[in-house]
This record gives C-alpha cells, sequence and structure tokens, in this order.
C-alpha cells in the first residue's frame, strides 16, 4: 500500500465506513465478523495494488496454511521432515518471480522466454524473456513472514489457529508489503481477539507515528531523490554526496513507510514491532544491524544463523558472511546487493575482532560506522559491477579528493536548497536528544507542538509526486 498517494486513503475510508455502516445495519453481528472485515479490508487494498500481487499472496498464504496443517494432521510425531517440502514451495514464487533472471540469464548467461498461458486459452505464446516479469508487490516480505510462522509452528508444538485468525495475521495490511515482518507470538495473538475498537489512546499514538512517518518520506525521502545523482566521476566528493544522499532517503523512506504502518495499526488497536530504532546514531557496526530493519535482521539471526551455530562455534566469521551474503540477495538480485552484504558481514567480522581489543571512544565509534555505511551504498543503488568498482576506486584514490573538485562542488550547489540536509540533521538531534534524555526512539519528534510543526512542513515542502517507497521493490 502506497501511504503516500491520496489514493490509498480514499480507499481504506471508503471500506471503513462500508465496514460500519454494515455493522450499523446488521445491529448485533456475530463475534467473527469484524475479523472477516478485517480480512476482507486487506485483500480489498491488496488487490488495488495488482491483481499479480493479490493472485501470489493468496497462493503463499493457502499453501502455508494447508501445507501446514496436512503435516500436523498426517505427521505431527516427525513433522520437521517435511519442512523440506513445505518450505521450498513456499519459496518457489519468490525464487522465480525474484531471481529467475539474476540466475538465469546473468549467472548462466542464458537468453529463456517464459511459455504464457493466456486466459483465452491460447498456449504456447512467450513473453520475450524472464527479466520482463514484474516483481509482486512485498513477496520478500510475506514470504518470510510465513515461512517464520510454520517454522514457530512446529518448533515450539503450538496448535494450529483458525483460518481466519491465520489469514488476518498473513495479511494484515498495514504491514504487509513492506514489514515489518511479524512473528506469530507477537500477532497473532492480537488477531485472534481482534475487534475494531477506536480509542482516544490508541488514535492519538497512531496519529503521531503516522505524521512522523509521512514526514520522513514527502518531506525528507522524497526531495532528497530529486538531487541525488549516480552518474559516474572522478570527482570523490560528488560519490560521498551521492551516497550521502542516498543513505539519508533509503532511511527516511524505509522508516516512513514503518511509521505509519505502526500508526494506522495502532489506531485499530494492533501493536506491531518498531522497525528502526535511530540506526544513524550506532556507535558501532553491530548496533547498526540492531537498530535498522530489526525485524529482518532478527529473522536472520533467529532462522538462520543460530541454527549454524551462530557465534559459539570455530567457524563464527564464516557464519556472518553467509549470512548477510543472503541479505544482500533478499535485498535484490544482482552482484552488487551480494558485495553490498559480504561487505556488511566483513564490518561485522572485523568488529568482532577488534571491538573489543581496540575500544574507540563514542565519537570516533560513530564516525567509522556511519563511513562505513555510506560507503558501500553504490553497491546498493548501482548494479552495474563497472560503475561501482569505479565508484569505489576513486573513493580510494587521493588525487579524487583535489581542492579543484571541492570547489566544483561548491559552484555545482551554491544555488542548491542545503537547508534539506540541515532539516536531516535537525531530526537527528532531536532523535539523539530522545535517546540521550528520555531512553525513548524518536520521543520528541512526537510531541504535539512538534507534531503541528511536521504537519506544515509535510503541507509546504512535499513534491508534487511522490516517487513509491523503495522497499516496494524488495
Amino acid at each position: 500500500m502506497n501511504f503516500a498517494e491520496l489514493r490509498f486513503w480514499e480507499l481504506l475510508a471508503g471500506a471503513l465506513v462500508a465496514i460500519f455502516l454494515t455493522r450499523a445495519v446488521w445491529r448485533n453481528p456475530p463475534g467473527w465478523f469484524d475479523k472477516a472485515a478485517l480480512l476482507s479490508l486487506g485483500l480489498f487494498l491488496l488487490a488495488n495494488i495488482s491483481g499479480l500481487t493479490f493472485a501470489i499472496f493468496l497462493a503463499v498464504a493457502v499453501l502455508s496454511y494447508l501445507g501446514l496443517k496436512w503435516i500436523l494432521h498426517y505427521h505431527g510425531r516427525a513433522p520437521r521432515r517435511y519442512l523440506f517440502v513445505l518450505i521450498p514451495l513456499q519459496l518457489l514464487p519468490l525464487l522465480f518471480y525474484k531471481y529467475g533472471d539474476f540466475f538465469l540469464h546473468t549467472v548462466l548467461h542464458l537468453n529463456l522466454s517464459v511459455p504464457k498461458l493466456w486466459l483465452h486459452g491460447v498456449l504456447g505464446q512467450d513473453i520475450p524473456a524472464l527479466r520482463e516479469i514484474v516483481i509482486p508487490v512485498g513477496i520478500s516480505f510475506y514470504t518470510f513472514q510465513k515461512v517464520a510462522f510454520v517454522l514457530d509452528t512446529i518448533s515450539f508444538k503450538q496448535p494450529l489457529p483458525r483460518f481466519l485468525d491465520y489469514m488476518n495475521f498473513a495479511g494484515f495490511f498495514p504491514q504487509i508489503v513492506a514489514g515489518p515482518i511479524e512473528r506469530r507470538q507477537d500477532l497473532l495473538p492480537q488477531m485472534e481477539c481482534f475487534r475494531f475498537s477506536f480509542t482516544k489512546e490508541n488514535i492519538d499514538e497512531g496519529a503521531s507515528w503516522m505524521v512522523l512517518g509521512l514526514f520522513f518520506k514527502c518531506a525528507l525521502a522524497d526531495n532528497l531523490a530529486t538531487w541525488f545523482n549516480p552518474a559516474p566521476t572522478p570527482n570523490a566528493y560528488a560519490i560521498w554526496l551521492a551516497n550521502l544522499f542516498f543513505g539519508l532517503r533509503i532511511y527516511y523512506d524505509f522508516a516512513g513507510y514503518s511509521f505509519i504502518a505502526l500508526g494506522l495499526a495502532r489506531c485499530l488497536g494492533i501493536r506491531l514491532t518498531l522497525n528502526f530504532h535511530s540506526p544513524f546514531l550506532s556507535t558501532s557496526i553491530a548496533e547498526y544491524w540492531r537498530h535498522w530493519h530489526i525485524t529482518l535482521s532478527q529473522w536472520f539471526r533467529d532462522y538462520l544463523y543460530i541454527p549454524l551455530g551462530g557465534g559459539r562455534v570455530g567457524w563464527w566469521a564464516a557464519n556472518i558472511a553467509f549470512v548477510f551474503v543472503v541479505s544482500g540477495l533478499w535485498h535484490g538480485a544482482g552482484w552488487g546487493f551480494i558485495l553490498w552484504g559480504a561487505s556488511h558481514g566483513a564490518f561485522l567480522i572485523v568488529n568482532r575482532l577488534l571491538g573489543k581489543r581496540i575500544p574507540l571512544p563514542s565519537f570516533l565509534g560513530w564516525l567509522l560506522t556511519l563511513g562505513s555505511v555510506f560507503f558501500v551504498w553504490p553497491f546498493f543503488y548501482d548494479n552495474r559491477p563497472a560503475v561501482f568498482f569505479a565508484k569505489l576506486q576513486t573513493l580510494l584514490t587521493p588525487a579524487a579528493y583535489k581542492p579543484a573538485f571541492w570547489h566544483e562542488i561548491l559552484d555545482a550547489w551554491k544555488d542548491r536548497p542545503f537547508h534539506f540536509l540541515a532539516l536531516c540533521a535537525l531530526v537527528l538531534l532531536a532523535e539523539w536528544l530522545s535517546l540521550k534524555w528520555k531512553g525513548e526512539p524518536y520521543y520528541y519528534l512526537r510531541r504535539p507542538a512538534v507534531l503541528l510543526v511536521l504537519i506544515v512542513l509535510i503541507i509546504f515542502l512535499s513534491p508534487e509526486s511522490n516517487t513509491g517507497f523503495i522497499y516496494f521493490a524488495f
């Protein structure tokens, strides 16, 4: 769901009006009505994204439930062996839509077309190439959530929930397309007792998160996107500036979505996981990954890193490297994503080896952490190996920092609105003060007076068209 588009809010408002009118006419609806209405609302909003997204979500959700039901009913005494069948089936749509082109055309260098069965029954017509297939929105997020649901149900010997409760867990509309990736023990119990109940406390808290999220997305991320210039250049300062704009943009974009999802859920009486915890204040790369996309980091920790032996075995470094290469692939199919994940894995290995032996002052640790994070962003935003390696080489070349290049940047940007970077710095300061003085992330950014200022900034700073949420592509 694109929270930055007016159409989403129109659809949501219309659907909620229809639900409450039905409740009023029915007078005393049965207990399952609110749950069925919530599911219908989620499926309706999902179908309005695209028919493909709707169909693939239903296929993965129903397959996961029926497959788990079959395992528990017929093989409850030894269910784990059948996970080697069910989990690959759950992952199959993700592997096909997201990685099929990369594997066939980039890794194997094959040029294949895909047979397509048209609805009117003509068999054998082809689409030009696998690379033209559109990736269903949110497939990486909801697939991982359903895999975790299956693993948790079997590992902790939990009962299979009712289908309606499961579908609301699997398809809760605020978080279905871009997270957070919720766990069974956190979200399912809330769905099992769900009722529409809009309390003042929930609406106040939820509205504060939604305003903050819209400010991050519309006033900051969308404006940063218009200045981001990924073009190759021998000027190291220009590359650092591009990395800065991209890093800030992806943070405000993704955190903005997560906060709006958190706020919408809170208005409905549902608590979601806070997916970001001021990651750009981290003083080590390990802390950074505990605070950036928290639910994904926890997913890889619990379902990949720990089963491989975690940090307790002699090959712990290989475990970290493998997990972060897979994490890079989760973000996208391409060598750049793989190298981006591998780079962060290497940073974490070095941090574990040297962090305690060479303790750094907090400020130096912060600079080193952010410098490392922003240094490897070219792997993420430019998936052409020749280009991103050239950029990294430029960043490591002393001649690329000559004074003439610095003056070139100043001349090119003398008429640019640097006040947006100052605004980003103020936001970062507010995040730091929130943690230092209140111990609560984003506390000062959600105070009533500040929220009024943010609303004004959203109105006056939002560009005419938004750029869409970056993580919808993942």
